[in-house]
């Protein structure tokens, strides 16, 4: 019952994906999901026992569509932290607007709504050990920059890679999604790796004039 391979559980998954992309940050009941699956909300609740759990269930099985694992292979097998934080930023920074629609919807409930919340920590969450993994990679290397603890570290990487930065970035000041990528890369390395550049000269991340 609980594998994404049955049909009547991926029909609610794929549903719910699209009610939220559609809702603009309208609730989204369980009655609509059910109701657009063409099934009964009995068949919803056997399935996900709550509204919580069907919404991260549907965050995940997003993360499985777009192979999650697979773009951040690179980043997992860095052979450098400065290379690690460099390939999480690219890998994130992409993977936003592939999810944004969903996420835009979750940051618009979750103010008012302890289920989107509940779903918006836990993508949050995954965000922030990927941010945690990147940094503990340049302390292991002795190259994360003086003054930070790991902790604060990952706050500062997990702040600058906000879906809100990506939509103040992107979406409202127009900024180029490869100009967005680069950016993030100059700038966690210059704020994170120790020397701006690990001690190992600058990467030109940004395009020169």
């Amino acid at each position: 019952m609980s594998s994404d391979s049955n049909p009547t559980r991926v029909r609610i998954l794929k549903s719910a994906w699209a009610l939220l992309e559609a809702g603009g940050g309208g609730a989204v009941r369980m009655s609509d999901i059910a109701k657009a699956a063409g099934v009964s909300r009995q068949a919803v609740y056997l399935h996900f026992p709550n509204r919580a759990d069907l919404l991260v269930a549907t965050t995940r099985y997003i993360d499985g569509v777009h192979d999650i694992d697979g773009r951040l292979v690179r980043s997992r097998i860095a052979g450098s932290g400065r290379e690690r934080l460099a390939s999480w930023v690219e890998a994130w920074g992409n993977y936003i607007p592939l999810v944004y629609g969903v996420l835009k919807a979750l940051m618009a409930m979750k103010d008012s709504d302890a289920e989107a919340l509940a779903a918006w920590n836990d993508r949050m969450q995954a965000v922030r050990e990927g941010c945690a993994a990147a940094v503990a990679a340049l302390q292991a290397d002795g190259a994360l920059a003086e003054g930070f603890s790991a902790e604060e570290a990952t706050d500062v990487l997990w702040a600058m890679l906000s879906v809100r930065t990506w939509e103040q970035l992107c979406q409202e000041c127009g900024w180029d999604q490869a100009r967005y990528v680069t950016a993030m890369q100059h700038m966690t390395e210059q704020i994170l790796v120790s020397g701006g550049s690990g001690g190992k000269g600058p990467i030109r991340y940004l395009p020169e004039k």
